[in-house]
């Protein structure tokens, strides 16, 4: 994976915080975040693969882990799936992002900086502990399962969704270079400039402090096979585990339209282009959904779902 095999714990977290802070203001328009009809169906079908079943009555208190800019839980929230939210995350412009878009909405959502290996709350406070792409990016997950399972209340649950996969991880290496490859040309035809890190031939002033932004490629800790995720399930006492895939060609499509855009400055990518990728990212992303995640082993699959339960 990315980070360095010698990086310590507290190295990875400020690693995390200094990038997620930078990136927050563009964070949503980067990965095409969505907090209408289109996000909010977006969530409910990650959610309900991750369940295995369509929620049919809301959870009471909620906590998103690593929830980022809200894309989870303000799409919960607005579906009346999640009745007391509350966002947590390493980095505070992360969740200032998320509570201003949370105040546009009308959305009432409680923010707090923690990280998931300590947090911050009584035992049995939350009816449901969820999260969408990041256990990849905590260091110590035991540490961090356990404290889902303690602030959990018995017979709650525990799901995250969007985790990478092992092989996933490899097959992506494929689009992102071809990405990098085809920028120039990409670039060119649609009269965008290029990224600064690309302008100035991904050279930091300061290799020792290079600016958030390039700090992406040091932030992830882990690519799972299912049965780690399931073990650390049942080694820390939840019942009724679920570990499935989802994203194969939708993935590959994905990286390569990102690693393309990472290469321009983003205000010169027209909003032409930027409405064409996500859509046709929405098309594959059925195209597995309905074809591919039914028949396939989860192995395959760029990202994983999990859920289970607590005992109670």
């Amino acid at each position: 994976m990315p980070a360095s095999p010698t990086a310590t714990a507290e190295e990875i977290k400020d690693v995390n915080v200094r990038y997620h802070d930078v990136a927050a203001e563009s964070y949503d328009a980067k990965w095409g975040i969505d907090f209408g009809p289109i996000g909010q169906d977006q969530v409910l079908a990650k959610l309900s693969k991750a369940l295995g079943r369509t929620p049919t009555e809301p959870f009471g208190d909620a906590l998103e882990i690593g929830a980022g800019t809200g894309y989870f839980s303000l799409n919960l929230a607005q579906l009346g799936l999640i009745e007391r939210p509350t966002a947590s995350d390493i980095s505070s412009g992360m969740l200032n992002a998320l509570s201003k878009t949370a105040e546009g909405l009308g959305v009432e959502i409680e923010t707090v900086v923690t990280d998931a290996e300590s947090l911050p709350f009584e035992d049995e406070s939350f009816d449901l502990v969820f999260g969408h792409a990041v256990l990849h990016h905590i260091p110590h997950l035991d540490k961090a399962f356990a404290e889902f399972a303690r602030v959990l209340r018995p017979g709650g649950v525990v799901a995250f969704m969007g985790e990478p996969s092992r092989y996933g991880d490899r097959l992506a290496t494929v689009p992102k270079r071809a990405g990098a490859l085809l920028g120039p040309l990409w670039r060119r035809a649609l009269g965008a400039g290029p990224a600064p890190h690309v302008a100035g031939n991904g050279r930091h002033e300061d290799h020792h402090h290079p600016d958030g932004h390039e700090l992406e490629s040091e932030v992830d800790v882990h690519a799972f096979a299912p049965a780690q995720l399931r073990g650390w399930l049942d080694e820390t006492g939840f019942e009724d585990a679920r570990v499935s895939g989802e994203e194969l060609v939708a993935n590959a499509y994905g990286w390569l339209l990102r690693s393309l855009e990472s290469t321009a400055a983003p205000d010169e990518i027209p909003f032409g282009w930027r409405n064409f990728a996500f859509r046709s990212y929405i098309t594959l992303q059925r195209l597995d959904t309905k074809l591919l995640e039914p028949h396939l082993p989860a192995e395959l699959f760029y990202n994983l779902v999990l859920s289970a339960r607590k005992p109670g």
